[in-house]
């Protein structure tokens, strides 16, 4: 789609490239268009919502530009509409208590106890939660195969249609249709013990957060997730309308040497 990127950017601090190129693996595989568009995104997101810092969390400038840069993401092929449902943006600097069903130690076994949580998603205009250290960790090192702030924006995307149920609102009843088949089959074998180790255990809790841990294995391991789940990966690819392998390959590649 064609866009125009704003120069004038007042909601993004001074500096805000040099601490995406400093905090962010991400950032390193984007070309300059993407970049600009990035940074339209983001400076969408520090200026038109609410952010609130919590547990004594400071919201610096590398704070709010690392969430708001890695949230941007999800929309590169996508618009600021994406964020219609985002509200506040509450940022700590520990994790929260749980007590709703978490992943257990083996496949497809979930648990009771509660445990620590990174981050929540509340339905409607309600607030997203994040904390930093792990955030900051995860912008850092996309091998970890997590990313809290993508895991929790990508409910507020599932969120958009008035329905937490893993599936986005997507128009074309083809695609669709496509996106349950396929989301089916991968949540169910994830909740038998069948699926490959591209998506970690808690993709099992729901179809919520099915979408949520598979929109981080997109983004963050997206080349072991074409390779093993070369469905999945489409349908997310045709979402998201974004080929992170293809960031990742050329990222991969050696540069060559100057002369």
């Amino acid at each position: 789609m064609a866009r125009l990127f704003h120069r004038d950017r007042p909601g993004l601090p001074d500096g805000w490239r040099d601490i995406l190129t400093a905090r962010s693996a991400q950032w390193a595989l984007l070309d300059e268009a993407e970049r600009e568009l990035l940074g339209e995104l983001a400076e969408h997101l520090l200026r038109t919502k609410r952010w609130e810092a919590a547990r004594g969390q400071a919201l610096t400038d590398e704070v709010r530009t690392v969430v708001a840069g890695h949230a941007a993401l999800l929309a590169l092929g996508l618009d600021e509409a994406a964020f219609d449902g985002v509200g506040t943006i509450v940022v700590r600097n520990r994790a929260m208590r749980r007590t709703a069903p978490m992943a257990g130690p083996a496949r497809g076994v979930l648990m009771d106890a509660p445990g620590a949580v990174d981050g929540e998603a509340h339905a409607a205009d309600g607030p997203i939660m994040l904390t930093w250290t792990s955030a900051r960790r995860e912008a850092a090192d996309p091998r970890l195969g997590r990313d809290v702030v993508l895991h929790e924006f990508s409910h507020k995307l599932d969120m958009l249609d008035g329905t937490l149920d893993g599936t986005p609102p997507i128009a074309d009843d083809a695609t669709r249709e496509r996106w349950v088949e396929v989301c089916t089959a991968e949540y169910r074998a994830v909740r038998d013990g069948t699926s490959a180790a591209a998506l970690r255990p808690y993709a099992g809790t729901n179809p919520a957060e099915f979408f949520a841990v598979a929109t981080e294995a997109f983004f963050t391991r997206p080349l072991h997730l074409r390779d093993t789940k070369t469905a999945l990966y489409g349908v997310l690819a045709a979402y998201y309308r974004q080929d992170p392998a293809s960031r990742f390959e050329r990222g991969l590649r050696p540069r060559r040497a100057p002369g």
